[in-house]
Parts: structure tokens; sequence; C-alpha cells
């Protein structure tokens, strides 16, 4: 099989969508399934090869980590798309990938599915806020009613995200496939390297937060929460990883709430040794982000045996769900603040939920979800074309 991907993010920026199609992306080749990947140059960025197809790209001044690509020049790509033997396109985000691709499956007559990444009902507000937050919702919706029902099918990484795009009227069908983890993912990591490289005692309890810096995110609960912990339990530190357009504000919460002693933001970890590292080395992982369409951290920092504290929303509620290896934290930042005391003070059932964490993560694995995904295209293909099987065996 052979598929032609497109997205208008990729790396080197760093986010779930550049993690989720790098993971599928490599999970396939190793059943055998070819792919080919359509996305934006970037400065310093590796150069084309035959499977990963960079596009002169625009800078966007309202998003400067993100570029957005120039549909000319993707359609200069036509003539050797052609020669390609693509079996279906999918799509990997709504803006220029999402026209790019549909025109290039009606142009080579080929089976077209998208994954439904971004919550954009929650997120648009954080961007425009300028606009009321009802205005936005109504937008949200219909825009991604009108893209999903373009599909011929839709995928997204949770229930709740399924559960969302019926509500909003998409009638194309849905397939709930997260994003799975790779198998190095379960191995590796030094979290006493860790603490003595950013010199953090062997005393001091660290609460992990790994992610893009941004104001969907949440973060600045953790915050209110850290604010809350710190006054029973002065041995508390939460480590913020990741950048993005909400760092400075949060710098600035951190230091009129006089936290500077038990927040520290590191920047973008190497997503190798140095993040493996920093996840063995925490006590917990704690996230309250409430517009995830997955929370692919938190299986990442459970497949090390790090549980995870987290809010139950949107896409992380699939993996929260019968709370082994994490717990679900009420909406409070007190009452959060008191759950991680609680687990904190209990060395034996901590350690005994880090097991629970990996055995978890395990169900998880990138290998299981790739094969899920090759059978959605082989269906696709099947319908668009009900002379052909390439249904694995």
């Amino acid at each position: 099989m052979n598929i032609l991907m497109i997205s208008d993010v990729y790396f080197p920026r760093i986010n779930g969508v550049s993690t989720s199609i790098e993971t599928f992306r490599r999970a396939l080749s190793e059943r055998g399934v070819r792919s080919t990947l359509i996305a934006p140059a970037y400065p310093g960025a590796e150069r084309d090869d035959m499977e990963l197809l960079r596009i002169p790209s625009r800078y966007i001044p309202l998003d400067p980590e993100d570029r957005m690509m120039r549909s000319g020049a993707i359609r200069l790509r036509h003539a050797d798309l052609q020669t390609r033997g693509f079996d279906a396109v999918h799509i990997h985000t709504p803006f220029v990938a999402h026209y790019a691709g549909l025109e290039i499956a009606r142009k080579l007559n080929l089976p077209c599915l998208a994954t439904y990444h971004t919550f954009f009902e929650e997120y648009l507000f954080h961007y425009i806020p300028i606009l009321p937050k009802p205005w936005l919702r109504a937008f949200a919706r219909r825009f991604s009613r009108s893209q999903c029902n373009a599909m011929d099918r839709v995928i997204v990484p949770s229930r709740a995200m399924a559960d969302a795009l019926t509500n909003y009227g998409v009638n194309r069908p849905l397939q709930v496939l997260p994003t799975g983890i790779p198998d190095e993912q379960f191995h590796g990591g030094d979290g006493c390297y860790f603490r003595n490289r950013y010199g953090i005692g062997k005393d001091r309890q660290l609460l992990l937060y790994v992610g893009r810096v941004a104001h969907e995110k949440n973060i600045g609960f953790l915050l209110e929460m850290v604010d809350h912990l710190r006054r029973s339990n002065p041995r508390v530190l939460l480590l913020v990883t990741g950048e993005g357009p909400a760092l400075s504000g949060l710098q600035a919460e951190t230091e009129r709430r006089g936290l500077n002693t038990h927040v520290r933001f590191l920047g973008y970890l190497d997503r190798g040794s140095e993040l493996h590292d920093c996840y063995r080395a925490a006590d917990l992982f704690v996230f309250a982000s409430r517009t995830e369409t997955q929370g692919l951290v938190l299986l990442e920092a459970m497949a090390l045996g790090t549980p995870v504290v987290a809010l139950a929303d949107m896409g992380a509620r699939d993996i929260l769900s019968g709370e082994r290896g994490c717990r679900i934290a009420p909406p409070h930042a007190g009452r959060f603040a008191e759950l991680i005391n609680q687990l904190l003070a209990d060395g034996p059932a901590l350690q005994q939920l880090g097991e629970e964490a990996r055995e978890t993560a395990l169900k998880w694995r990138a290998e299981e979800m790739a094969a899920r995904l090759e059978c959605i295209y082989a269906d696709a293909v099947s319908d668009h074309f009900p002379a052909r099987s390439l249904r694995p065996a």
C-alpha cells in the first residue's frame, strides 16, 4: 500500500501533530506500507527526499512558530505525484493542507481521509480573544463540519472527539484511532543523571509537565495548584518543559506568585535521551489541558513508569478511564493539590501506581495502532474502488 500524507506542520515544529505523523509513518513502514509526506519547509529543516516533500512556505506574523505552504508550489508537484502510484490521500491539518490534499485526491481519483487532531472549538478563543467565544465556537463547528463531510473517512484520536464531531453534524464514517507509543518509548532514561545535571536535590518531589507552552494547555491552573501545594509541601518542584506563546506570561505569573523556588521552565528537551531522563526523574506527571484530542504525553510518561494526575477532559478521558497508573484530578486547584499531596506521601503506593502506568501504556503500542490504520486505509480504498482489496491478511 502507498499513502500520500499532507500536513501544515511537521518537524522541526514540535507538537502533537508532528509526533503523531512521525509515529504512524515509522510504524506503517515496518508493516510494509509506504508513505510520502508533503509538509512546509522551515528554516534549517532537512531537505526533500523521496518520502518527504518540503514545500516553500510563508512566515505567519501572528504565529511565528508555524509556516504557511504556498498552494502554487504544491500544484507544481502534481505531475510528479501522478507517477507515484498512491492508493489514498491522508490529510492531517485543516488549512492549506486540507484544500491541497482534497484537490490532489480528486485529480488522482483517490479516496481522501483526514485525521482531526485539534479541538478548534476551544482552541480558537485563546488566539482570537477579541471575538465573542460563542461566535468562535459556532464558526469552528461549521468549519469542521464542512471539512469533515468532504472526506471519505475521518479519523479521531478519542471517543470524546468522535462524539463532538457527531454533534457538529459530521455524517462521514468516524474511526477512533489514537496515536500509539513506539517501543523505544518504554526503555531508557536516567532520573538521577537528570537531577544532577539540573541541580535538583534528591529530596525534591518533582511534578512534570511536558508539551507546548500555550494558553489552551491551562498551565496557569498548574501554577495555581503548586501555589496551594507548597504551603503543605515545601519540597515540591514543578518542571515545565517546552516553549510557546504563553511562556513569558507564565514566567511573570510565577514571579508574581513567588513560586520561583517551586517552578522551573526548562524549554525544549531533546525527545530522545534527555526527555526520557526527565520523565524518569519525575514523581508525577501533571496535566490540566481541557482541549486535548488525545493527550499523547500522558502515555509517554506512563510508558516510562511515571504516574499521571490529570483532568479527565476530552481525549485524556480515554487514557484515564479505569485509573490504572493514573488518577483523575478534580477541576479545582486546591483539591488537585490535595490529591498530589496524598500520592506523594505514600511511597509504596506511588511505586505501585508507576508499575500500573507502564502496564497501561503497553496497551497503546504504535504497532497495534498502525495495523488498525492500515485496515482503515484498505477499507477506504475498497469503498472507492470496489474491485480492489488491500486489506492485510
